[in-house]
């Protein structure tokens, strides 16, 4: 008998499809669901998760496939299914009432509220009978629903308490702390103390098991190494370059395909949870080009076109878009995709021509016959750095074994399409293009933000989500900020002035849709959306930088571009609102404080001209981009076209050829014309292009 549709067939979210079929009468977060909930005197069951969330997957199995499960959940409540990189607001405002009545958080996120949407009683997986200490599923529905019609008044109260608790944790800063706050770079030195203390010398990283990548505390050491000497500056470059080693040598790394999964389970980076997600590779790429700019050591731009090139072959859509991740998952187990047995590798590799191929990449990659991950399988790994006839030894026998792969069911696919998360793609490939000066990444980044701005924009007003051929969902915060960061990086390095006109519109729409001038912060959903029982903030920097933290960034970029002083007064009165808070959490403010160091920074200004007839004008854009410089700001033009930007006002070609116009701290210099020139004053190496475009078929 076939399987009947419930109203999420109507969705375009791939993990709210996902559960289309399920016999539970699901709701998508709606009116229709709260109207529901109030006429029928129900409490609201909701349900949170997403596409390549593991546990998601074995709850929807056990529980939401039951019969008798589905039976009882549409009896006694109102089942509401949400997906949390959709609804990222409601993530936001549930996953704090989970924390505050469990003490720890995840998902799948289970909530129940009463009609008026607070919260009374939650948690995160419950298993389908007890076991492990976890009462089942059903015993916890059935107590709720009880206390709902025994206890109600209780209930009632309890639900207030705990939207008033979170509601203080949406705002946890004392602004009277932080009024006339005045910074100075002594902050970098406490910062990076703290830092150093949760740091793991042998391993990289930070803590222990699970072990995240923390993309934005990177970014934040390669400034402080930028900006310190002597021990200092030792220090920051030990801790960076370790974890990026690490990192790129364990089993985080897919050693085949490239990408790196989501985090570790272990301290040693081995054994990942296996779900790719688009967020940690787009915000790992420029971690790992700017090493290479820094350092210059090719093995991290390595890593970062490898990402790149992840992205395109497996996370790529006709359109030039970008889907949203990659299960754990495949045929029910996780990382089966992805691992081998030492047996596997010697059948597939066997014999070449200097000796026993199989045992040669078997025992570089750490595969031994008891395995290092479940029933005998390895999960590949380096211990060392990969010398260049060791690369180009593997080579061959990674395309095998990628070909062996190939065979194997696939993990799922999450081809939802996020503004928020493609424009991260978007300045991760302005990164590579700047580090390789390889015109492929340059030319994929216009592309994607082409779309977004063609689907998902219109008149500054974004939507949050694609699917099925159409936008839907208003915007967040960090949609705009992300997008807005994509579109002054793309700006920077592509003469089409629509890139930096669209970002000062999405600017100014930002200021009016999410800025507090009272609070001297910015809320993360637009003054015109619904009403929920409280209006979210977005202030950690966690697995993504916050919304608002991007967008300081943005305003304070803004204002050496535009000469608006407001732009950089309202990113310094927010950076204030938290500042109390950076020397005790650094790792939660790590993009703030980088945005606070570019406030403090005297970066250059510079503004090139190109001339057409000029055939190396792109060598000569490509010098002005040459070099790890986080607190310059740079936008480019033809000598044709009119820009908005003040930077360009009075200045063209110089003796008719393309110039660089290069000012610092209210001072100008004559304008350059020679390469050389331009090099030397910036103090770069020329990077050679090595890049080449592939996609598996």
């Amino acid at each position: 008998m076939s399987k009947k549709a419930n109203r999420l067939a109507d969705e375009t979210s791939t993990y709210l499809l996902q559960h289309a079929y399920n016999p539970v009468d699901w709701y998508p977060w709606s009116q229709e669901a709260l109207d529901a909930s109030r006429k029928e005197d129900k409490p609201i069951l909701l349900s949170i998760g997403y596409s390549a969330c593991h546990w998601c997957h074995v709850m929807e199995h056990e529980s939401f496939e039951d019969e008798d499960t589905a039976a009882l959940m549409n009896k006694l409540f109102i089942n509401i299914k949400v997906d949390r990189e959709e609804r990222q607001d409601l993530d936001e405002i549930y996953m704090r009432a989970v924390q505050v009545m469990t003490g720890h958080g995840g998902w799948p996120m289970t909530v129940f509220l009463t009609p008026d949407l607070k919260p009374f009683f939650a948690g995160t997986y419950f298993p389908p009978e007890n076991k492990h200490g976890m009462p089942s599923f059903k015993r916890v529905m059935l107590g709720v629903a009880q206390a709902w019609q025994e206890s109600r008044a209780d209930i009632l109260e309890s639900a207030a308490e705990i939207t008033e608790h979170i509601a203080k944790l949406n705002s946890i800063t004392n602004q009277s702390e932080n009024e006339n706050r005045s910074f100075n770079k002594t902050i970098f030195s406490q910062v990076l103390q703290k830092i150093s203390t949760n740091f793991d010398p042998k391993w990289g990283g930070f803590g222990g098991a699970p072990k995240f990548p923390h993309p934005s505390t990177l970014q934040l050491l390669l400034r402080i190494k930028e900006m310190t000497q002597g021990d200092e500056q030792k220090q920051a470059e030990q801790v960076l370059e370790t974890t990026l080693d690490k990192m790129a040598l364990g089993g985080i790394w897919d050693h085949l395909s490239g990408g790196f999964a989501r985090y570790s389970t272990d301290r040693r980076w081995l054994v990942p949870h296996f779900e790719k997600m688009l967020y940690d590779n787009a915000l790992l790429a420029p971690v790992y080009f700017n090493a290479y700019l820094s350092t210059n050591k090719e093995f991290y731009k390595e890593i970062g076109c490898a990402i790149l090139n992840f992205v395109h072959n497996e996370l790529t859509s006709d359109d030039g878009v970008f889907y949203s991740s990659l299960d754990a998952d495949s045929e029910g187990e996780e990382g089966k995709f992805y691992v081998f047995t030492r047996a596997e590798i010697l059948e597939i590799l066997g014999k070449g021509k200097e000796e026993d191929e199989g045992k040669w990449f078997a025992e570089i990659y750490g595969a031994t016959e008891e395995g290092n991950f479940e029933h005998h399988t390895n999960v590949l790994h380096l211990q060392n750095i990969r010398t260049k006839k060791e690369a180009e030894r593997a080579k061959p026998l990674i395309e095998k074994l990628l070909q062996a792969r190939s065979k194997r069911v696939r993990p799922g696919r999450d081809d939802k399409i996020l503004t928020s998360w493609s424009a991260l793609m978007i300045s991760a490939l302005v990164s590579g293009y700047r580090a390789t000066k390889e015109q492929v990444f340059l030319t994929r980044a216009k592309k994607a933000a082409a779309f977004l701005l063609s689907k998902m924009e219109q008149d500054g007003n974004l939507a949050r989500t694609y699917g099925r051929g159409k936008a839907r969902l208003t915007g967040y915060l960090d949609d705009y900020a992300y997008l807005i960061q994509a579109l002054l990086d793309l700006s920077a390095c592509d003469a089409n002035p629509l890139w930096f006109d669209k970002a000062l519109l999405l600017t100014k729409k930002s200021i009016e849709y999410f800025y507090s001038s009272e609070e001297k912060d910015f809320y993360y959903t637009p003054i015109n959306h619904e009403s929920l029982i409280l209006r979210p903030k977005n202030y950690f920097d966690g697995a993504v930088p916050s919304g608002t933290s991007v967008l300081c960034m943005n305003l304070i970029r803004l204002s050496k571009l535009t000469e608006n002083e407001n732009f950089d007064e309202i990113a310094l009165a927010t950076i204030g609102t938290y500042a109390s808070l950076f020397g005790r959490a650094p790792d939660q403010f790590a993009n703030m404080l980088c945005a606070l160091d570019m406030h403090l920074s005297e970066g250059k200004e510079i503004a090139i001209v190109l001339d057409l007839n000029d055939s190396e004008r792109q060598k000569f854009l490509e010098t002005a981009l040459c070099r790890f410089a986080p607190n310059d700001v740079e936008l480019v033009k033809t000598v044709d076209a009119n820009h908005s930007s003040p930077l360009f006002d009075g200045r063209d070609l110089y003796g008719g050829k393309s110039t660089a116009y290069i000012c610092q701290n209210h001072a100008c210099q004559e304008p350059i014309t020679d390469i050389d020139d331009l090099a030397a004053e910036l103090h770069c190496h020329l990077v050679k292009s090595s890049q080449k475009e592939t996609k598996n078929k």
